[in-house]
């Protein structure tokens, strides 16, 4: 009989969890780099931060080197959105002329994989709908975005450009209005909400009353929407997760610029919600592309392998082997290194000295060796395979590690 009691309450709990929909929101707030964060008052930041977690991270990429990326709004937000650097993403600017569609975006994974399931937009930007998340583009295969409110800044009559940019304010509270009301009302699977105003404040006053008080506003309206998300919880069979950071930080002398490598202007923050946060999160400086595959993993995602080789990104949460991967090609022979978190298990070590993924094709890898993860490092003899280039995926029991090798020609 008591077997049977345990089999039945298994099979409850099971059921129950079954139930429970997963919905994930992230916020981007322009424009604010983490010692400001850290020093003002944000109550509402704070709640949530205390039921997950607070990081500093970082934007940018890794300096000199072949992903070194700028710090500048629309590269990091596509640096979110794929998981990859600008390498890959190919979105350098804000005039988004040509982002690489093949490396996919949160929004289309989540999308190819649960077709019936709802996304949202809810921006300041209209580009950022229609060009990084590519909604109804062929490229992203006419991807389609369930619910969207953005486009105001071209409605001049509605509001009228200031000189002081007032009007992205009142922009700001509109979306954080729709935002809090789709979350109570619709409920969408996998929502984004992009919020500006901070970033107009510091470019206009840099380090300023001007520039805190904006950030006051904006933990006022995030409070709305994690207001929202808490209603759904409360009264609804839903788990729901919330990333909020920032697109990049701004220069030490003025506080007004941003776009270089200087270690303020790549200096950023994530607050979340998530639970089982793990050491890439709390004892590592995570990263803004770290993001997209915690928020993949959260809603049960399962990126195919061609393209999870390509992430950057590493987990937040759950189980991860290893981070900080490195590589170097001397005489023949690429020095491979990471850091290992669980020592469990072995690292395959992949192959390919093409980069046709760029352009839509296949690479051909080939397993080099397969090492202990504890090793934390591993030779690997080309010698008879010459190249220009190298592509070196880690593969190891909780998540992928890559590298690229680039030799000046």
């Amino acid at each position: 009989m008591k077997k049977i009691s345990f089999l039945i309450c298994l099979l409850t709990t099971l059921n129950l969890s079954a139930q429970i929909k997963k919905k994930a929101v992230f916020i981007i707030v322009d424009g604010i780099p983490a010692d400001v964060i850290e020093k003002l008052k944000k109550p509402n930041l704070d709640s949530i931060a205390q039921v997950g977690g607070y990081a500093r991270t970082y934007v940018g990429g890794e300096r000199k080197s072949y992903s070194q990326t700028p710090t500048i709004s629309a590269v990091g937000y596509n640096s979110l959105l794929t998981g990859t650097w600008v390498n890959k993403h190919n979105v350098w600017d804000n005039d988004i002329k040509a982002p690489n569609y093949n490396y996919w975006t949160i929004f289309r994974f989540f999308k190819q994989q649960f077709p019936a399931k709802k996304t949202a937009v809810y921006s300041t930007w209209l580009d950022n709908r229609t060009k990084l998340v590519g909604d109804n583009l062929p490229q992203t295969g006419h991807l389609k975005t369930d619910y969207h409110f953005d486009g105001l800044e071209l409605d001049t009559a509605r509001f009228p450009h200031d000189k002081q940019s007032k009007y992205i304010n009142l922009i700001d509270e509109e979306v954080t209005a729709a935002a809090a009301k789709g979350i109570r009302t619709d409920a969408p699977d996998l929502t984004w909400v992009y919020l500006e105003f901070t970033d107009d404040m510091g470019h206009k006053h840099g380090d300023s009353p001007e520039f805190y008080n904006a950030i006051e506003t904006m933990n006022k309206q995030v409070g709305k929407i994690w207001q929202a998300i808490k209603y759904r919880q409360a009264n609804f069979k839903e788990d729901w997760v919330i990333y909020i950071t920032t697109d990049h930080g701004r220069d030490a002398k003025t506080g007004k610029g941003h776009g270089g490598q200087s270690d303020r202007e790549r200096a950023t923050w994530i607050i979340t919600n998530a639970k089982n946060l793990n050491a890439n999160f709390t004892k590592n400086q995570p990263t803004i592309v770290d993001i997209m595959p915690s928020i993949g993993a959260f809603l049960g995602i399962k990126f195919p392998r061609e393209q999870h080789f390509e992430i950057d990104g590493i987990p937040l949460t759950g189980p991860i082997s290893a981070i900080s991967p490195n590589a170097t090609l001397k005489d023949g022979t690429i020095e491979l290194s990471w850091k290992a978190l669980d020592p469990k298990g072995s690292a395959k070590i992949w192959l390919a000295t093409t980069n046709n993924f760029e352009t839509g094709g296949k690479d051909t890898y080939q397993l080099m060796k397969q090492v202990a993860v504890s090793a934390e490092k591993a030779t690997v003899d080309v010698s008879k395979l010459p190249s220009q280039f190298y592509k070196v995926v880690l593969e190891m029991p909780h998540n992928m590690l890559n590298r690229w090798i680039i030799l000046e020609k």
